[in-house]
């Protein structure tokens, strides 16, 4: 637990260093003037800080994964050699040059993970129940879709995307903030500049909850765009009737999921139904095995 919240602690003063260090060298550590917003010098702060945080979580995600979730690093001489020459020769499949390194972590739940930097530098880590309650083919099945998601750049496309939307909920909480700000002010007499004000900087925070609120709804709908192409390179690199397999494996185990616990993890799947499930980062099991057996 202490290595985790020191982990978290550190990525976060990266990001604040990072972020100081670049708003000095482009000169727009201020937007607001006495006269108004500085559009250009505040689009460029919400850019710089919108990418470089996402930036700096891409960049950490491999060894933040090893480190926090215990994943073992595998190769060709041990215990795990089969799983190593599976993930390779699905590797190759996919027209990857270099080979993702190849993890295992002890836990219970059916779940595996793929995440790095780069095609070059990536990760595909699984967990010890994954492989104790799935059959040879199933496991194919999962393995093929994380490097599908390897092979698409998926990590480094969803690293953009939230970059933007953070980029574009600051940009617009803080002209939203600045219109409140001055609405409840009124006429001004002084030179005062409005971010000098404790009232615009809540205001401000109370904005970004709820573009972010809002922002989630574009996220996700761009993962569950990311988890079709998966189904699919996966259903093209092991072969269709291991990725279907594979699914209806999860499926079985989701289905005695209690409600009361926490979303089923394997490949990130979520129970959310209705309204709610426009925040879902993947598509139901339902849609994505039916999408695949109406495929070829």
């Amino acid at each position: 637990m202490v290595k985790r919240i020191f982990l978290f602690v550190l990525t976060n003063v990266l990001v604040l260093v990072s972020v100081s260090i670049v708003l000095s060298i482009l000169g727009v550590n201020h937007y607001l003037t006495a006269t108004g917003i500085d559009y250009r010098a505040l689009m460029v702060f919400c850019l710089v800080w919108g990418f470089v945080g996402s930036g700096i979580s891409l960049l950490l995600s491999k060894f933040m994964a090893k480190t926090m979730m215990g994943v073992q690093i595998v190769d060709e001489r041990g215990q795990y050699a089969e799983l190593v020459r599976r993930v390779h020769v699905l590797a190759r499949q996919a027209g990857l040059t270099k080979m993702p390194e190849v993890g295992i972590y002890q836990s219970p739940e059916v779940n595996a993970f793929a995440t790095g930097p780069s095609k070059n530098n990536s990760l595909v880590a699984v967990s010890t129940g994954l492989l104790q309650q799935m059959d040879a083919d199933e496991v194919e099945g999962v393995l093929a879709h994380e490097v599908a998601h390897v092979a698409n750049g998926d990590m480094v496309t969803m690293a953009l995307i939230q970059g933007v939307v953070n980029a574009f909920v600051m940009f617009f909480a803080r002209i939203a903030a600045f219109a409140i700000s001055q609405a409840m002010q009124g006429d001004r007499d002084d030179d005062r500049p409005v971010q000098a004000g404790f009232m615009y900087h809540i205001i401000v925070m109370v904005c970004e909850v709820l573009f972010s609120f809002l922002g989630m709804f574009v996220v996700a709908y761009f993962s569950r765009i990311r988890e079709y192409r998966a189904d699919k390179g996966g259903a093209q690199y092991a072969g269709k009737h291991k990725m279907i397999a594979a699914l209806k494996r999860l499926q079985q185990k989701f289905e005695f999921v209690d409600d009361s616990q926490e979303n089923f993890n394997a490949m990130k799947i979520s129970s959310r139904k209705g309204l709610m499930s426009f925040l879902s980062t993947h598509p139901s099991l339902e849609d994505r095995i039916a999408r695949l057996e109406k495929s070829y």
